[in-house]
């Protein structure tokens, strides 16, 4: 029999040919972004219950409105697959006002959300904060004691949290021989790992010779290492910490999962996959204050420090992401814009992010697949779109 198979037919390509070496390629990451534990191990975040989301809400006219984030007009719609976005969830004054979906990817689906993970982790190190579990300010050696002699060794969680941890490491995705790749080999994300835990691999780095709190270094490990440091704080597995501190309380509707190394150690900086819907229920909970169903989820003060108060502005323009946001600053693993809006969100690569606009009261959820990692122009235009989507809705 020569037919193609529904699989191909849909995804234009074979599932035999979504390798771990080319699963966050396209146009493989059209499927592999919404299948991870197909390719790598994961722990279940189970919801509350297993019952389905209400149905998708239409957007309607406002697909065929215009917007101008580039050189020429185009529609809402023509955006989104211009972006390559799996799926967009649009939430104003707390209701869901739109949900849209890319051919490939089904209602409801999960979707991995990178670095938005580090977003998340930090709402569960701002939940144990305040239950007195977890100090920001401690030295990463109160929880790690083995840290000492590494880049982390004189390094406070604070830092850790701030992405301003002098570590001498480079985010350098695509190159095949860096120590990045090791770190991904070290996740199981890449071909070859299985030889060294994630946990080995962070305290094997060692710093620069700058002080930390100095300069906003956007350094993965850190954020996995904030996940070891809340499982030590709180002496659980941080699936379950995700679930009883966030999942649950926050009324998430669908399961979600975190990719695992060879001990499993969740990868707390990339690994989450949740559903569209469920992350905009995240950025609904942070708009609200650390609220949602009626019940307080995290401090409200932390939630302020977060995303308005908190973060230091030379830090930042000592960095590399100044470009993207001028006046903007990062705390506690989320981006702060510092445009009149007080708009602040979370971002990961391929064109994750959750966005929030607390004076328009919208909050947007945009998953994709886009071809490579970081797109910087694209970036700009990304967040000029959600601008003016704002005003639209």
């Amino acid at each position: 029999m020569t037919g193609k198979t529904a699989f191909e037919i849909r995804h234009g390509f074979r599932r035999n040919e979504v390798l771990l070496s080319n699963w966050r390629e396209s146009p493989f990451n059209r499927w592999s972004f919404q299948n991870l534990g197909e390719l790598v191990p994961t722990a279940r975040v189970a919801a509350a219950s297993a019952g389905a989301e209400a149905q998708a809400m239409d957007f309607g006219g406002l697909l065929g409105e215009k917007v101008s984030v580039a050189s020429a007009p185009e529609t809402v719609a023509e955006f989104l697959i211009r972006s390559t976005t799996d799926a967009l969830t649009v939430m104003k004054g707390g209701k869901v006002i739109g949900d849209w979906f890319a051919p490939h990817m089904d209602f409801g689906a999960r979707h991995i959300i990178f670095s938005i993970s580090k977003s998340v982790t930090a709402i569960i190190a701002g939940i144990l904060e305040g239950e007195g579990a977890f100090d920001p300010e401690a030295p990463v050696t109160t929880y790690i004691p083995e840290a000492a002699g590494s880049a982390h060794g004189d390094a406070s969680t604070r830092h850790v949290l701030d992405m301003s941890v002098s570590l001498d490491f480079e985010e350098a995705y695509l190159d095949p021989e860096s120590a990045f790749a090791r770190y991904r080999r070290a996740t199981l994300w890449n071909p070859g790992g299985g030889t060294e835990s994630l946990r080995e691999f962070i305290l094997s780095l060692q710093r620069l010779a700058e002080p930390h709190g100095q300069t906003f270094r956007y350094r993965s490990p850190n954020s996995d290492l904030l996940g070891l440091l809340l499982e030590r704080a709180s002496c659980q597995r941080f699936s379950d910490l995700m679930r009883e501190k966030l999942w649950l309380p926050l009324g998430a509707v669908s399961e979600a999962s975190i990719g695992v190394d060879m001990e499993g150690t969740a990868r707390t900086a990339g690994g989450i996959s949740v559903t569209p819907r469920d992350l905009a229920r995240i950025g609904e909970m942070m708009r609200q204050g650390g609220t949602a169903n009626g019940r307080r989820i995290v401090p409200e003060a932390w939630v302020r420090d977060t995303v308005s108060t908190g973060g230091s502005a030379e830090a930042w323009q000592r960095g590399t992401m100044a470009f993207l946001f001028p006046h903007g600053r990062y705390r506690n693993k989320w981006y702060q814009t510092g445009k009149p809006s007080g708009a602040y969100c979370g971002i990961g690569i391929h064109g994750q992010w959750l966005y929030v606009d607390p004076k328009a009261e919208v909050v947007i959820a945009k998953m994709s697949s886009q071809p490579v990692p970081v797109d910087d122009p694209l970036d700009a235009e990304i967040v000029a779109f959600f601008e003016a989507l704002t005003q639209l809705v």
